[in-house]
């Protein structure tokens, strides 16, 4: 599903919100991009999207959170914003460039040649939130978890904190892989970054049929815009990821603490099974532990019995033990700010 709607400008009135149409009680507005579109798009201007609480009382206060999603994937998580609100926190989400809200049609989806580029949207984001609220904490999953973190290492100061759910911060497989990966995708991505990268196709949906309500799962959530199959993955993409990663081993020197937390296991399924549901079943979290470290100096890392690959969409046990270690985190490293 492509969101449609009138041409967006650059001047467009950043203060005029409308009713978000994917998830009651939200609304949202256009973050209007400098970037232009790729060769082979329409001419439409890249947008990025901004989600709120219709409710103001619910946006009240000093401290707010801002998410960033991860790929193949939007916000659609209105029990996350319900678990900060009850700490006190304004919630807000962003959908980056090229998905969920901020899709258009005909753009590759998904696609993004340096993750530097999302530095626009969430500043952006950051800005129009610290108007309001000026101690902000930036929350991301996956590969939102590394657009975070390279951002929060870009933007010393401007955090309150930073809090990472399973974030993509080295790649799976054996020690070395990403070394030996990048001199193939460097100059194949500079050279054809939006050519497809052929993969395998997947035998099963494992990770929707963990999660999709229609699937066994118990989450309702659109499959236009977070695919229960293979999305075309890009050269450019490819290498901008291993460009993060190395940034990431090299360290990144973020100066507000960080909260990294992950399942306790993976298991890369084949086929489906219910172990697919008390797993990451989609990167390493050995791996991830492992880099933490190098994010900056005040790091904490909080392991997850029983939590799937999005820990906020774990079952009931192991999603209330991540809640409950972002709040004591929170507490403990993000106190209210004392007048």
């Amino acid at each position: 599903m492509t969101l449609r709607g009138a041409a967006h400008t650059k001047s467009l009135d950043l203060h005029q919100w409308r009713r978000d149409p994917l998830l009651d009680g939200f609304e949202n507005r256009d973050l209007p991009l400098t970037a232009q579109p790729l060769s082979g798009e329409p001419v439409t201007p890249l947008v990025g999207t901004l989600v709120r609480r219709s409710d103001p009382t619910l946006r009240a206060g000093e401290r707010a959170v801002l998410h960033v999603h991860g790929w193949n994937d939007y916000f659609f998580h209105p029990h996350v914003a319900e678990f900060y609100e009850g700490l006190g926190y304004a919630f807000y989400a962003l959908d980056l460039r090229r998905y969920g809200r901020s899709l258009r049609e005909g753009q590759f989806r998904g696609y993004i040649g340096d993750l530097r580029d999302y530095h626009e949207e969430i500043d952006a984001a950051v800005s129009a939130l610290r108007r309001e609220h000026p101690s902000v904490v930036l929350t991301g999953h996956s590969t939102g978890g590394l657009t975070a973190a390279l951002w929060a290492s870009e933007r010393p100061g401007r955090l309150a904190g930073l809090v990472l759910n399973s974030p993509w911060l080295d790649m799976w497989g054996p020690a070395g892989i990403a070394g030996a990966m990048r001199p193939i995708f460097g100059p194949l991505g500079r050279r054809n970054p939006t050519s497809p990268l052929r993969l395998p196709d997947m035998e099963e949906p494992i990770y929707a049929m963990a999660t999709h309500a229609d699937m066994g799962g118990e989450w309702d959530y659109s499959l236009e815009l977070k695919s229960p199959g293979s999305e075309v993955v890009r050269l450019g993409w490819v290498r901008a990821i291993l460009n993060g990663h190395a940034r990431v081993a090299r360290g990144l020197g973020i100066d507000c603490p960080v909260l990294v937390t992950t399942s306790t296991k993976t298991s890369f399924l084949r086929k489906y099974s219910p172990r697919a549901k008390s797993v990451d079943t989609v990167l390493d979290v050995d791996r991830i532990a492992a880099a933490a470290w190098r994010l900056g100096d005040q790091v904490t890392i909080s392991r997850i019995e029983g939590g799937m690959h999005d820990l906020s969409l774990s079952q009931a046990e192991p999603r209330q033990r991540w809640f409950d270690a972002v709040s004591v985190w929170l507490g403990a490293y993000v106190p209210p700010t004392v007048h």
